[in-house]
């Protein structure tokens, strides 16, 4: 048995119950099999597999708060901490009811590739809560933060662990996390955070800097193919913050998205997201209702209840920005059918591993959520080192430091693959590159 199959099969006896981490083990593990049997040897004596499937810390606490009906609720507390091998561990809080410690290790996992790509020194971890924001008050919302910090504090700070904002959790919510984390240790450490108020020092471009990201890194992957991005017709999924950048972007740079979506389903729209459509987005997700179905009673156009646009409408390029696992082996089939040349993997691992290999199998090409979703975090480190220098740079200055960072990204992708001899695949140079860098850390660093 080679040295990955022996660590996936390790893994998976040490993790039952825990699909969605493994999902990501294995598909990680089992493209990075050319770097791996170059330096055998070695990697086993360090057990670098084993240490890399393995996360730093686990933090599993009790969340107690009030209503405002004055009764009391108890949800769970996350916090994986999973390597910090280039830098302070690094990814966001997610508030979702069906958040839990298999989500979190997935997320914390693909989180130490992704940030080794961007080149800047973070760690990866991910964490959050069961709580979920919809149909909560502000008062509600703030007392739930209020309680969520009173025990992560003690496992955060400027140059240990670094939280952001991801799904349920924005500009408001990263707020009430910072006001308590000043009250409890007394000092205004405001590198503790990312995702924070201009006011008090967030960066600008960050709402928009993941769909921004995508879109420029999927400019790359374009233009490596002879191709651009203007004329092109677009499926997206989602309408919250990654949506509407990507939307943004893709509109600037000519191309057309025709689809969006919600937990109700989908809208069509021929004419294209422009214009005022793209700012409406924002009044959706202000509204807290979580329903697409808003959009097409604006605007007019088609909405299909219940289903997702996935293999149902025919685009250039299909570009996941909600959830993971949204994009099943069905749905590639599908796409396959239409004749969908490329995925653009923008939300956090949204293919199953089945359908990633039917859709590669069938010459369309996969671009990793690793590498393409990777401006979110990166503006996040940009906004660290504002922190840190205690400046605010202009909006230019952060788009044009994102869009070398994704340039650079897939300059990266392309020479872990030529340095193996492999043929143009993101998935497996995404791997390729973000594994030896973390690896390369961890052997200088000994074993500890």
């Amino acid at each position: 048995m080679s040295y990955i199959s022996e660590v996936i099969e390790q893994t998976k006896l040490r993790n039952p119950g825990q699909p969605q981490f493994m999902q990501t083990v294995e598909e990680v593990l089992g493209s990075i099999a050319p770097a791996v049997e170059q330096n055998e040897k070695k990697l086993r004596k360090n057990v670098i597999l084993e240490r890399l499937v393995e996360p730093d810390r686990q933090i599993i606490f009790r969340v107690p708060w009030m209503d405002d009906n004055g009764n009391y609720h108890v949800n769970t507390g996350y916090r994986v901490q999973f390597n910090n091998a280039i830098g302070p561990y690094k990814g966001g809080l997610r508030f979702q009811k069906d958040v839990n410690l298999d989500t979190m290790k997935f997320l914390a996992f693909e989180q130490t590739f992704k940030n080794s790509l961007t080149s800047l020194p973070m760690g990866g971890g991910k964490g959050g809560s069961d709580f979920d924001p919809t149909g909560k008050s502000d008062d509600e919302i703030m007392r739930f933060c209020q309680s969520f910090m009173n025990e992560l504090y003690r496992h955060i700070g400027p140059n240990m662990d670094v939280p952001a904002g991801d799904m349920g959790v924005g500009g408001r919510e990263i707020g009430y996390l910072f006001g308590q984390y000043k009250k409890i240790v007394g000092d205004y450490e405001n590198g503790v955070l990312t995702g924070k108020g201009l006011s008090y020092g967030g960066s600008l471009i960050r709402p928009e800097a993941t769909g921004f990201g995508a879109t420029y890194f999927l400019d790359e992957v374009l233009k490596h193919e002879g191709q651009t991005i203007e004329g092109k017709t677009f499926c997206l999924s989602g309408f919250g913050n990654v949506a509407w950048g990507a939307s943004k972007k893709i509109d600037e740079l000519g191309g057309k998205v025709v689809t969006l979506s919600g937990p109700d389903g989908f809208i069509y729209d021929p004419d294209g997201v422009t214009g005022e459509k793209i700012d409406y987005l924002l009044e959706m997700r202000a509204s807290n209702r979580n329903r697409v179905q808003d959009y097409s009673d604006k605007f007019g156009c088609d909405f299909v209840a219940g289903k997702k646009p996935w293999g149902n409408v025919k685009a250039d390029i299909y570009m996941p920005c909600a959830r993971q696992n949204e994009i099943l082996l069905e749905d590639a089939k599908a796409m396959v059918a239409l004749g969908v040349p490329i995925l653009n993997e923008v939300s956090n691992m949204p293919t199953t591993n089945e359908a990633l290999a039917y859709l590669q199998a069938h010459g369309v090409l996969v671009t990793p959520s690793k590498a393409v979703n990777a401006g979110g975090v990166a503006t996040s480190g940009l906004e660290m080192s504002q922190n840190s220098e205690r400046l605010s740079w202009q909006a230019e200055e952060v788009d044009r430091q994102l869009k070398n960072i994704m340039k650079g990204i897939h300059n990266q992708i392309c020479d872990a693959l030529d340095t193996y001899g492999l043929p143009y695949n993101p998935v497996a140079g995404a791997n390729l590159a973000g594994f030896k860098k973390v690896a390369d850390a961890m052997l200088a660093q000994g074993i500890y």
